[in-house]
């Protein structure tokens, strides 16, 4: 984009900000199995696999996500969307480093990934940004920012066989049981901490069911210009012709970050979740809670993998076909970065979450010293014109004071043991994006992440 029409871009953006800004108010966790994303941790009543209502129909079994034969080429296409800038769909690595700029990383091995600077949505560098490849469970991010605005986090479902058919062979599950009643609240963690494709199937119940939810979905991601995304299944099982990009994956978080709920969905380390109803010794019917953690290892830390300092969310994936595939946001010294990382070439243990962190070092040391070479685009319905008065809180499906304490982002810390608390909101200075209920795309001067960032060394 020519420099006089992005300055141009920004001014009327700011002069849009400075006319909300006394209206607009900042609102407050490795095995993968053969075809789902990470398996759970062993938990008591956690089930493994689907009930015998949830066996897959012969349409659900794996299969491509790329194209009906097989796993995508190794190869980048030559013809890809220049959607956000022409420099994004060539293929190979892009970036313009500036005088004292540092050098990319040596050894990335990904496909593709990108980096972004979440407030002014300038794409600092990325490689093969609008390859189109299988997503995995980083697809539930659309599912989220889709479904979330439907029901309120108070909303309870009694869960009926019908809900749980069709789930994959494989699937990562969080424990959801027919006959037992969980809120829409129960059903979130279930999806962001476990990535729990039967707590997606029980949603998309809710909604009408997996057909209606998927063209929900794919009309979504068309209204964000997520144009390399294609739905199959909502939970990001690998199906024929299911594709999104890191491109995409970008701006489907940058878009489902502006609300609150998934701001603190996608930050929560570990939770409670309702377990099966039984009978005690006294013949009594008791239901118990089991603890669930985050499957993302930069949020959760795991076995020679630390916690990312400043690292805020969003969602990772494996499967078959996609790999390893993560999206993340992280926040320091007033800068907030998205970074999307898909299939890594190497096969090292939680190599798409070191080559994350590798990235988010570099985009830190590098802002203000790259030119960008794209940005990440508004939705097609966004106006750049501030519209006084319009709600900006961001929540989605109910008040921020619904649901369990113990499902609230916790604020990472340097003890291994400080897994559980109520995280501090840290409103961020600075133009972050935001969209508010009047369908304005403006710029917010505070962007609450949750109080995650501020691990010591």
């Amino acid at each position: 984009m020519p420099a006089s029409k992005k300055t141009a871009k920004s001014s009327l953006l700011v002069t849009s900000a400075t006319l909300l800004s006394l209206s607009l108010t900042a609102a407050v966790t490795a095995t993968a199995p053969a075809f789902a994303d990470e398996t759970p941790t062993a938990t008591p009543g956690a089930s493994s696999s689907p009930s015998s209502s949830a066996s897959p129909s012969p349409s659900s079994s794996p299969s491509s996500s790329g194209s009906p034969t097989g796993p995508p080429s190794a190869t980048p296409p030559a013809d890809m969307s220049a959607v956000g800038g022409a420099r994004l769909g060539q293929a190979g690595t892009q970036v313009n480093l500036g005088t004292g700029a540092p050098v990319l990383p040596k050894d990335l091995s990904g496909r593709s990934w990108i980096v972004a600077d979440a407030e002014s949505g300038d794409v600092l560098a990325s490689h093969n940004a609008h390859w189109r490849l299988p997503p995995a469970s980083t697809l539930k991010m659309l599912f989220a920012d889709t479904l979330l605005p439907k029901f309120p986090k108070t909303t309870k479902h009694k869960v009926v066989p019908t809900d749980l058919a069709g789930i994959g062979s494989g699937s990562s599950m969080v424990g959801v049981k027919e006959d037992e009643t969980y809120t829409v609240h129960d059903l979130w963690l279930g999806v962001f901490l476990r990535s729990g494709n039967d707590a997606v199937h029980v949603l998309s119940a809710m909604n009408g069911g997996v057909d209606q939810t998927v063209k929900d979905m794919n009309a979504h991601a068309e209204e964000l210009q997520a144009l390399d995304t294609n739905v199959v299944s909502p939970d990001g099982y690998d199906k024929s012709r299911q594709v999104s990009s890191a491109y995409d994956l970008t701006l489907i978080a940058r878009s489902g970050l502006q609300k609150k709920d998934f701001r603190e969905y996608s930050s929560t380390v570990r939770a409670q979740f309702p377990g099966e109803t039984k009978k005690n010794k006294k013949g009594k019917k008791v239901r118990k809670s089991f603890e669930i953690q985050n499957t993302n290892r930069l949020l959760a830390g795991t076995y020679g993998l630390d916690p990312y300092q400043g690292i805020a969310g969003v969602k990772n994936g494996n499967t078959t076909n996609a790999g390893s595939t993560f999206t993340g946001v992280a926040e320091r010294d007033g800068k907030v970065l998205l970074v999307t990382v898909m299939n890594p070439a190497k096969d090292e243990s939680d190599q798409v979450y070191k080559e994350t962190a590798k990235l988010l070092d570099w985009g830190f040391q590098a802002s203000g010293k790259v030119d960008p070479v794209g940005e990440l685009v508004p939705p097609k319905s966004a106006d750049t014109g501030a519209q006084p008065g319009a709600n900006a809180s961001g929540e989605a499906g109910g008040s921020a004071g619904d649901g369990d304490a113990s499902a609230k982002p916790v604020a990472a810390s340097a003890e291994p043991k400080s897994s559980g608390g109520v995280g501090i909101a840290l409103a961020i200075t600075g133009g972050i994006l935001v969209l508010v209920a009047a369908g304005a795309f403006v710029i917010n001067r505070r962007w609450p992440l949750p109080d995650l960032m501020r691990r010591r060394r």
